[in-house]
């Protein structure tokens, strides 16, 4: 076990950032793929075929794609030329029953875990690497401590795979947000790839903490007790999609992604069936290096953990820089692994609430810290226009 980096409120702060509620690549930190000229990449996708609006379905056309067929199994063919990467070549029809507890438990993250970074590029930006701080795991149910914390699966060449996300609000439909904030490489590959597929978010997944053999005959509702929810709408940065790369590249301070969700079954929206939701702060002016303490949380699936288990990391953060002329990003000590990756990271705001700050994209393969993308003005545009076009669907 490694031992907890010592923090006078690292105790009382992860007291704090409990949460409370009243109710794509070729793997999932390896991202690859082509240059893109667009500020974002935001687009709409099909939730069922009747569905598409003419000028999306103008477009699948163009590609040859067939949502009939694509439900069908079309789409496993990762053929170069059939795996859409422009931002306006999105599609994640729903294939009601695909995500069933079994395909989820064998969700899984690569190898290749999590991405090293390297701190020269930032010409003495970076501060000392933090020592590690052993990952806790979240109390149970999830629904009382952290109910909008969440699992996202997808599907990849390389088979099933998973990230975490957030629940946020959305402050143009109050109360009712479908809103879900993860990392960019959770969503699409890079520099040399496109859009993952078949995106699901699962809120409070395995709500209970059941280990591997209780859930051997799970039910769904043990599995995700607040049903299955489809991303029909996905932004990410044009940063991210020109310059993401395996191991995370000179896309990595910008590898943040929101995404619309709809549950599989229809009902009401997200944040009313959640319960809670957590507003973002964005800070162009970088003011949160005088933050305390930021906790991330997340469901760490590279071993020791097998992605069954939420847990939270809670530190002081510090900053690392990917390359020169990129933002740095927010570095916090943790133990969390792959699985972990698009995990929201939480800070005490000036009246007293919490807000997401970042999320969690980076770190070493051996484990020991994690960093993520500072939100700013960048990060605002792309939340601001998913929420204006999309929010309301």
């Amino acid at each position: 076990m490694r031992s907890i980096r010592p923090l006078p409120v690292a105790a009382a702060m992860a007291a704090v950032l409990a949460l409370t509620a009243t109710a794509c690549g070729p793997g999932e930190e390896e991202a690859v793929g082509k240059a893109a000229d667009r500020p974002s990449g935001s687009a709409p996708a099909a939730g069922a075929e009747a569905a598409l609006p003419a000028d999306l379905a103008d477009k699948l056309k163009e590609h040859g794609v067939d949502v009939g067929k694509w439900k069908d199994g079309g789409w496993k063919d990762w053929d170069k030329k059939d795996w859409l990467r422009e931002a306006e070549d999105y599609v994640n029809p729903v294939i009601e029953g695909l995500w069933k507890p079994e395909r989820m438990k064998t969700a899984k993250a690569p190898a290749k875990t999590m991405a090293t970074a390297g701190t020269s590029g930032g010409q003495g930006v970076s501060d000392p690497e933090p020592r590690p701080v052993e990952a806790e795991r979240e109390k149970t149910p999830y629904h009382h401590h952290a109910a909008p914390v969440g699992k996202v699966f997808f599907d990849s060449p390389e088979g099933s795979m998973v990230c975490s996300a957030t629940v946020v609000k959305d402050p143009r439909n109050p109360g009712r947000s479908n809103l879900v904030w993860t990392a960019g490489h959770c969503v699409h590959a890079g520099q040399a790839g496109g859009w993952c597929r078949n995106i699901a978010f699962v809120p409070a997944y395995n709500d209970l903490g059941k280990s591997a053999a209780a859930l051997e005959n799970a039910q769904q509702r043990e599995i995700s007790p607040y049903g299955v929810y489809w991303a029909d709408w996905v932004s990410t940065s044009g940063e991210w999609i020109r310059d993401g790369g395996p191991t995370g590249g000179a896309g990595a301070p910008y590898d943040y992604a929101v995404m619309h969700v709809k549950p599989e079954n229809g009902g009401k929206s997200l944040e009313e069936t959640v319960g809670k939701a957590l507003p973002i702060s964005f800070d162009a002016s970088g003011t949160k290096n005088s933050i305390s303490a930021m906790g991330a949380w997340g469901y760490p699936a590279a071993p020791p953990y097998n992605g069954l288990i939420m847990h939270k990391c809670v530190d002081r953060p510090t900053r690392l820089s990917i390359s020169p002329g990129t933002p740095t990003m927010h570095r916090i000590g943790c133990t969390m692994t792959g699985g972990s990756s698009g995990g929201g990271w939480f800070a005490t705001q000036p009246d007293g609430k919490l807000a997401l700050v970042s999320n969690t994209s980076i770190g070493p393969v051996t484990s020991g810290w994690l960093a993520g993308p500072r939100l700013d003005e960048s990060a605002e545009r792309v939340f601001t226009t998913m929420s204006e076009k999309y929010g309301s669907k």
